[in-house]
């Protein structure tokens, strides 16, 4: 039975002139009221503006009981990993153990360029600082004292506190190139995409399965996400439209090219639920859904299709 994760409007509205909060935070209890089982909030600096993901969702911890809550996806290459690790930790402490770190490498883009030059970081490092800043994090959230020797430097320094889980959260990480496959196997807790088309999602996730065998670790102790964006309305022809100017919008770039790029559904209800169905039998086990759109019915209609499909 696959779990259902919500991605709050943080970017929409901030494009639509209401950055105000209180809208964020009512949607969010209005998810978790309706049985979705997290709640996740996106990243970027200045390549599309939006509230900061883990103060909003320290906010939506205190207003929450039951959700867990994530990063769709942090960007940990434009942070300091020795802050990134204490605000995650205090963020885990406040939402007790709910918290999903998901994290990227950002694509290659120009303005996502201007972004990691205005944050004084070199965009060609961000995988390794990426590899390398996750795994200080781990460190410090052990609560032991730790000396490191790299990109940061850190001698002989405990961080407090340390995240609500022992070790700290588990970390889900986007991509589904052949190396970022291999590399969640090895080293990571989940595999996070957007961009698997549902036949190609089983042979992919098998591939992130396999390199963790590989390494030794167990390949069912990690977790098959999908990052789905959908526009559900019974006139088809509205939901491909609405979801064309949502995309454009939202990316500034023709809607064909990013719905190459990220999987998209557009159409009547009964269709979203065979398409969030086909992910599931494909492996996916937690599904993290975008709405282009009328965020409460969008709600809703996700609920009611749940308990149809009996999830």
């Amino acid at each position: 039975m696959p779990r259902l994760g919500y991605l709050l409007p943080t970017r929409e509205r901030v494009m639509e002139g209401q950055p105000e909060t209180a809208s964020l935070l009512a949607l969010a209890e209005r998810a978790e009221a309706l049985g979705f089982d997290s709640v996740w909030v996106g990243d970027s600096l200045l390549a599309r503006p939006r509230h900061d993901p883990l103060t909003l969702l320290a906010a939506v911890a205190a207003r929450t009981r039951k959700v867990e809550l994530g990063t769709a996806v942090l960007l940990p290459a434009l942070r300091n990993p020795v802050v990134l690790a204490q605000q995650v930790a205090t963020l885990d402490r406040i939402a007790e153990g709910r918290v999903i770190l998901g994290v990227g490498i950002a694509a290659d883009l120009p303005n996502i360029r201007t972004e990691f030059e205005a944050a004084g970081v070199m965009f060609d490092k961000r995988v390794g600082r990426m590899v390398e800043g996750l795994a200080l994090c781990r460190a410090l959230w052990t609560g032991k004292p730790v000396n490191w020797e790299g990109r940061w430097k850190v001698a002989s320094s405990v961080l407090g506190p340390t995240p609500h889980r022992p070790g700290g959260p588990p970390i889900w990480v986007a991509g589904a190139v052949p190396a970022s496959r291999e590399r969640i196997g090895r080293l990571y807790d989940g595999w996070f995409p957007n961009s698997p088309s549902v036949t190609e999602y089983a042979p992919q996730w098998a591939d992130v399965k396999q390199a963790a065998r590989a390494a030794g670790r167990d390949p069912d102790a990690l977790t098959g996400a999908m990052y789905l964006t959908l526009a559900i309305d019974d006139d088809a022809a509205s939901a491909d439209a609405r979801l064309n100017a949502y995309l454009e919008n939202y990316y500034g770039q023709p809607a064909g090219v990013i719905r190459q790029r990220q999987m998209s559904y557009a159409g009547p209800a009964a269709g979203a639920a065979a398409w969030m169905k086909d992910y599931a039998d494909a492996g996916a086990s937690h599904l993290v859904l975008r709405f282009a759109g009328d965020h409460e019915r969008h709600l809703e209609t996700v609920a009611r299709l749940r308990r149809d499909l009996g999830w």
